[in-house]
């Protein structure tokens, strides 16, 4: 599903990430931990193509996406990958139905279907009756769902998660956690999320340590 090599990254004179290789399978989940710096919202970022490495390569779902340019990346982006981030990033002045709309409005898809679909997640999520409320009116862990549904809308190979639990108390977060593996089980999604948790990372099929811009070590070996 991902396959990225020798992947480098610098701002500056700082040299971010410093010739990482990855491999991630269909269906998944893979998680990757570390101290902070080391590099690991970077390398999210860039094999989310929202930004660009220095050097190396990257590929998804067999698509070469070096070989894109901007306008042909968003929308690949669109189509094929969903993001959950620590901060859920919903739109204030639209109602949970409307957020989790968005990236299938973004791709040109039709507004009554797109609407059909986006509560078929909301109740999956159970947050369906939720869905007329704006994101000040929902709970933290309510708003993370509906992120979450945004993140499935329009059915992408993979999705990024970026310290996805990290905003949520204890109990919201386990439900979050458990929640990625069962969507990963019922939808057969890939999952690369980047978390400082260690019940989430232990649950994840793969644990990646990154160290001062490179993996260190295989802390979990891939499953049989």
């Amino acid at each position: 599903m991902i396959l990225a090599k020798n992947i480098k990254k610098a701002y500056g004179d700082l040299q971010v990430l410093k010739g990482v290789n990855i491999e991630v399978d269909d269906a998944e989940v893979v998680s990757i931990v570390g101290d902070s710096g080391a590099g690991k919202t970077t390398l999210l970022q860039i094999l989310g193509t929202l930004d660009r490495p220095d050097s190396g390569s990257l590929s998804i779902n067999g698509e070469d996406l070096n070989a894109m340019s901007r306008q042909q990346l968003a929308s690949f982006r669109n189509r094929r990958i969903g993001f959950i981030f620590q901060f859920h990033h919903l739109l204030p002045e639209f109602t949970a139905l409307e957020n989790v709309c968005m990236p299938a409005f973004i791709g040109g898809k039709n507004k009554a279907e797109s609407e059909k679909k986006a509560m078929i997640l909301l109740d999956r999520l159970n947050i369906k009756p939720r869905s007329d409320h704006k994101p000040n009116q929902l709970s933290g862990g309510e708003q993370q769902r509906v992120a979450v549904a945004r993140a499935l809308m329009n059915d992408p190979a993979v999705i990024f998660a970026d310290e996805p639990s990290g905003n949520l108390d204890s109990k919201n977060a386990e439900q979050l956690h458990k929640l990625f593996f069962d969507l990963r089980d019922e939808f057969k999604q890939t999952f690369v999320i980047v978390t400082h948790n260690k019940e989430l990372a232990q649950m994840a099929d793969r644990t990646l340590e990154m160290v001062d811009g490179k993996f260190e070590n295989t802390v979990k070996e891939r499953l049989a």
